[in-house]
């Protein structure tokens, strides 16, 4: 990494002096300006299409960005974590999950070992378990064939299996129901179980280490569902199975160990969908489709890997993210998949952004002094129109999208699609040019409404094309979104792998759960004490103060 502080580069000053002399300039002037605009500010690779042209940046723009990611090592930074460099600095840790993707006959030796090697042999053993599951070979306790599955996990060990499956639903087997329990409130269980049999039902628990509160919370009531249900203990090893790295505590919960799926401390949660954390994705839609899928993922693996920097689409969308938070001082990005098997893609896009880039200091543990880790949110299109589009198109707070489109439906109805498809021009058309005064007027708008009507424009956004979604283009959308989070860390300088922020509320609420059904002297903070204290009294514990 340079030795220099991020805002002390030749680049990042640069585009400072830049900025001040383009602010003021509309998409309109520089589309006026540039006929051609639209047709050269875009990038194509492995199946998807970027047009960034609406993105308040000039050529300089971009050369200035690509030199800054230069600057800061950026090619350099992505070889090292491709080659199995302890990357994730403060857990000293490689970071590999485009080990998960790679070919079969690839090699990688990191610390001694062939991880790609310990992939495939793990995939082939899910692939064995997914083909008894879906003929029907592997049966419960009864004998009869698994019907129902239900994941249990939390973060990344939930919102990728959700999001995977919402995406892929085309693709699963629909005589096979499909659950997901991830929040430690008892509704998510109850309701994800309310009206399944438990002779028929096989549970994924999820967890690496085994001990993660919610999902073992979760898990420990699955068991005592099932066993009621079935009346024996010994039912718990046919229907459950764990993907997880702590075969001890696998077996103790009752689980053969010969039904843990393993993965490994470098990778991440967030970064797991394409690992055992997959498995439910692989029993929905088939071991062949999960392999297309990890198929698009290595296609876009490489494209960054290989790709100029100024052709490489994730380094163009996370540069012109870092120029957009850093000198346009937009805190929040929108992100509205225009397909509706892509509902959850904003949930899942929030772990991987936020968790990967809310932080406040640098690799060397310094504190950073510019914006990291922009807000993400959104909703499928047309819904997010109806509701808070209304705010990016006028609201005060400006609001970068990511408009993500496709060609074909892969459930063609009438004119359905083209009606969806047109918003997606349609929403990037107004965001950028808006509608002016004069406009607004001369479609003969009474007086009194002009003010109201006008839309300022110059609003930014990235469209997404591709033919139609797929697993292999499902693996390389979210690999691209992934490789732009790394290009965004990488130049702002901080550990986009580990989520030491997570921790703190977890283990506070360890100290506190013990507390909240018993007489116990509460020695917080005044709020947390008088929290507590209410909390027992609406239990019903009104002696159970514990502060009076």
């Amino acid at each position: 990494m340079t030795s220099l502080p991020l805002r002390q580069r030749a680049a990042w000053l640069a585009l400072a002096s830049h900025h001040a002399q383009i602010a003021d300039l509309h998409l309109r002037d520089l589309f006026a300006a540039d006929p051609e605009r639209g047709a050269r500010l875009r990038a194509e690779a492995v199946g998807l299409y970027l047009d960034y042209s609406k993105n308040r940046v000039t050529d300089e723009t971009m050369r200035l960005l690509v030199a800054l990611a230069q600057e800061s090592d950026l090619a350099e930074r992505r070889d090292a974590m491709f080659r199995g460099d302890h990357v994730n600095v403060s857990e000293d840790r490689a970071v590999l999950h485009v080990a998960l993707r790679m070919a079969r006959d690839a090699t990688l030796i990191v610390d001694g070992v062939d991880v790609v090697r310990q992939v495939h042999s793990v995939l082939e053993r899910m692939e064995q378990f997914a083909n008894q599951v879906r003929s029907g070979a592997w049966k419960g306790h009864t004998g009869k064939p698994i019907k129902n599955i239900v994941n249990i996990g939390i973060g990344g060990s939930d919102l990728g299996p959700v999001m995977a499956y919402e995406a892929l639903r085309h693709f699963s087997r629909r005589d096979l129901t499909f659950r997901f329990v991830s929040n430690v409130d008892a509704t998510d269980f109850v309701e994800a179980v309310r009206d399944i049999a438990a002779d028929e039902t096989l549970f994924i628990i999820s967890s690496k280490t085994f001990t993660t509160l919610e999902t073992l919370t979760n898990a420990r009531s699955a068991r005592e569902w099932l066993v009621a249900s079935l009346g024996d203990e010994s039912a718990v090893a046919k229907h459950f199975v764990a993907v997880s790295t702590n075969d001890a505590k696998v077996g103790a919960f009752g689980i053969d160990p010969a039904n843990m799926f393993e993965f490994w401390d470098w990778v991440g949660g967030r970064y797991s969908m394409a690992s055992a954390i997959g498995l439910s994705t692989m029993l929905a839609i088939g071991p062949k489709h999960f392999r297309e899928m990890l198929e698009g993922f290595h296609a876009m693996d490489e494209h960054f890997r290989t790709a100029p920097l100024a052709q490489n689409l994730p380094v163009l969308m996370g540069m012109i993210a870092v120029w957009n938070a850093n000198f346009l001082g937009y805190p929040s990005v929108g992100v509205m998949p225009y397909d509706q098997y892509l509902k959850r893609l904003p949930a899942y896009l929030q772990q991987l952004t936020m968790e990967s880039n809310g932080k406040h200091v640098t690799l060397d543990g310094d504190r950073v002094d510019y914006a990291t880790g922009a807000v993400h949110w959104g909703e499928p299109g047309t819904n997010g129109q109806h509701s808070f589009y209304q705010l990016i198109h006028q609201g005060t707070t400006v609001v970068p999208l990511d408009l993500i489109g496709f060609a074909e439906s892969l459930n063609p109805l009438g004119e359905h699609h083209d009606v969806l498809s047109s918003n997606v021009f349609a929403q990037a058309q107004a965001l950028a040019f808006g509608k002016t005064e004069t406009e607004v007027r001369a479609a003969g708008t009474p007086e009194r409404q002009v003010a109201h009507r006008v839309m300022e424009g110059n609003r930014p956004s990235n469209v997404l094309l591709a033919k139609v979604l797929s697993p292999r283009l499902l693996g390389s959308l979210v690999a691209l979104y992934e490789h732009s989070v790394f290009t965004q860390g990488t130049i702002w300088g901080i550990d986009s792998f580990d989520q030491w922020g997570v921790e703190l509320g977890k283990a506070l609420a360890n100290e506190i759960l013990p507390e909240l059904d018993s007489h116990a002297e509460l020695t917080h903070d005044s709020s947390t004490n008088a929290l507590i204290a209410h909390y027992r009294t609406l239990k019903g514990n009104e002696d159970a103060r514990g502060d009076d």
